[in-house]
């Protein structure tokens, strides 16, 4: 697995967020957060459940607004940016929304093409062409272009919603909680094939998540949300290396002994 290290320049990053905060009503879910997510990473997300994870991947695609600070995305600061610029970042990236978030009505097939109708103008031959294409990238088999939602396993519907964020070879992809709802072989399959995408495709990842083992296997960096904030940044080691009790307890509490050992980490705490 090819590996993002090093500082990035500014050219190398492609989503740059910079004191953001985000209210709903009165209460402050994300104050002053700053975050870069650099071109070619799996970056993971982190944090305990209601602390807004999934509110900054919703504002970053404009789905929220925010009260204060910037996001770029490729150089764009998408809130200000004319209808034109905008469609331009949105060809560039695609979602892998939490449970798929499937279109139960159409088949797999059609849920791929949805983003194709919206954005390109091709025929239906080579739409079809195309879907047909992405359902064999993500590793599912060539009849489940006409199945329908209710008439897939779970890591089918992951694998077909990861096949629709690719229908327009975007440049990153985000994925919320792509691993929740899977057994453990499930998970580690989709991971695999997250890092095989990847490392053949050149994407970059950003991939809001609670799974151990997927922070272990697949990132390149993690960032803790924490405080409203991001609490920290960097590789594995930066996370059990930290004192922070919350990044602690996440990374070196009983979960824990399921992806790592005590002869492979020092900073184990057998106590905890």
């Amino acid at each position: 697995m090819s590996k993002a290290k090093g500082a990035a320049s500014d050219d190398d990053v492609i989503i740059r967020a910079t004191d953001v905060t985000v209210r709903f009503g009165s209460k402050t879910i994300l104050e002053n957060l700053s975050l870069d997510v650099r071109r070619g990473e799996i970056l993971g997300f982190v944090g305990a459940s209601g602390t807004g994870k999934s509110v900054l991947l919703r504002t970053i695609l404009g789905l929220n607004q925010k009260q204060g600070g910037t996001i770029e995305v490729f150089g764009t600061d998408y809130e200000r940016a004319n209808d034109a610029d905008r469609l331009a970042v949105e060809q560039r990236w695609g979602v892998l929304f939490q449970q798929g978030a499937l279109f139960s009505s159409l088949t797999v097939l059609e849920n791929i093409q949805v983003p194709m109708r919206e954005y390109l103008d091709i025929s239906p031959g080579l739409m079809e062409e195309l879907a047909r294409l992405k359902i064999d990238l993500v590793g599912l088999a060539p009849d489940a272009a006409e199945k329908f939602p209710s008439e897939l396993s779970g890591g089918m519907i992951k694998r077909a919603a990861l096949a629709r964020a690719l229908s327009l070879d975007p440049d990153i992809v985000f994925l919320d909680e792509p691993t929740s709802g899977l057994d453990p072989i499930g998970a580690a399959d989709f991971d695999e094939l997250i890092m095989t995408l990847r490392d053949t495709l050149g994407l970059t990842v950003y991939m809001v998540t609670h799974d151990l083992d997927s922070l272990f296997m697949a990132c390149d960096r993690i960032a803790v949300l924490g405080q409203k904030k991001v609490l920290v940044e960097g590789p594995l080691q930066t996370m059990l290396e930290n004192d922070d009790p919350w990044v602690r307890s996440y990374f070196h509490g009983k979960r824990a002994r399921t992806v790592v050992s005590k002869e492979d980490n020092p900073y184990y705490d057998e106590d905890q």
